[in-house]
């Protein structure tokens, strides 16, 4: 067997062949190399298969798990946590790219930083063909050595991938993870900022891909987008639209309770959830609300800081 990687990356694939094997390439070019990359194909149609199949050939760093059936994207996303040898951990995605330094740098700042929970770049938008069309300014107050100051940003402010970030295992194993219920990643994302401050390396590392087929945008209604997250969500007799922001509203209360907060800042998260739900609990949309651009945003070149794209620069 070979030695326990540090870092171990999980890639959630559906019908990825559009991009896949570019994000692929910008993950295995990254100039930290201690990982394992694990690709959860979830019972793909298209050739995501045959491309997962190549690079485990060709990779020892690679590995391909394929469900005979497709088991919805949230459990997709978890059983990667439930596979991941590292003691740092980060999800992928088949459709976006990573800046070569991007982990190397991640994983500097949670060794120099032992109270934070995960690292994370900021974020540029790129459209189908690999252009930056936006680079984002991050506008939550993660950092904040106080809970309830990064719980209440949570709630209110909007923004943010962190749950792509670089996150320890331990603290990662210890939250719900990704639910299936109405804006389940924000409670996941959540109970993470209760559990401790969150890094951003000052610099735009991580590029999210913008396109027709991206789930925030091909999934517009809350039943819809509940199940591609499990599709027993479908059933509407099971699981009325009530359950479904029923559950969004616990994922906090749940988070609330489990966190290791003293008394005074478990008291003024509450406060803040009951603001929160009062003002616009159902109304909410967390990071596909706002994304400010960053005013200070120089030029980027994806050919010059991704591994794969070195054609763009010709």
């Amino acid at each position: 067997m070979s030695a326990v990687p540090r870092l171990t990356i999980g890639l959630p694939v559906y019908n990825g062949e559009n991009y896949l094997a570019e994000a692929i390439e910008a993950l295995l070019g990254q100039t930290y190399e201690n990982f394992e990359l694990i690709i959860a194909d979830n019972a793909s149609t298209d050739s995501t298969a045959d491309i997962c199949r190549r690079y485990a050939r060709e990779d020892s760093r690679v590995r391909h798990l394929r469900h005979p059936e497709n088991i919805g994207l949230a459990r997709n996303h978890n059983c990667l946590v439930a596979e991941a040898r590292g003691e740092l951990f980060k999800w992928g995605s088949h459709d976006d790219l990573y800046g070569r330094d991007l982990l190397s740098l991640c994983v500097e700042a949670l060794d120099d930083r032992p109270d934070i929970v995960l690292a994370h770049s900021w974020t540029a938008l790129i459209d189908g063909s690999g252009q930056v069309i936006k680079a984002l300014h991050y506008g939550l107050a993660t950092s904040s050595p106080s809970p309830p100051v990064r719980f209440r940003s949570m709630l209110f402010d909007t923004g943010g991938d962190d749950d792509s970030a670089v996150i320890r295992t331990p603290v990662l194993r210890q939250t719900a993870l990704n639910g299936s219920y109405y804006r389940a990643d924000r409670t996941f994302v959540s109970e993470l900022a209760l559990a401790g401050p969150f890094y951003h390396v000052p610099d735009w590392l991580y590029f999210r891909r913008d396109h027709p087929n991206r789930a925030a945008r091909a999934f517009t209604s809350v039943r819809d987008w509940c199940a591609n997250l499990d599709p027993k969500r479908a059933d509407r007799l099971r699981n009325p639209a009530i359950r479904l922001y029923g559950e969004y509203i616990w994922g906090f209360i749940s988070a609330i309770r489990k966190a290791p907060l003293s008394g005074s800042e478990r008291l003024a998260c509450y406060r803040h959830l009951m603001s929160w739900a009062a003002s616009r609990a159902f109304t909410d949309k967390g990071n596909f609300v706002s994304e400010t651009a960053a005013a200070d945003a120089p030029p980027i070149s994806l050919g010059a800081v991704v591994a794969g794209q070195e054609s763009s620069l010709r």
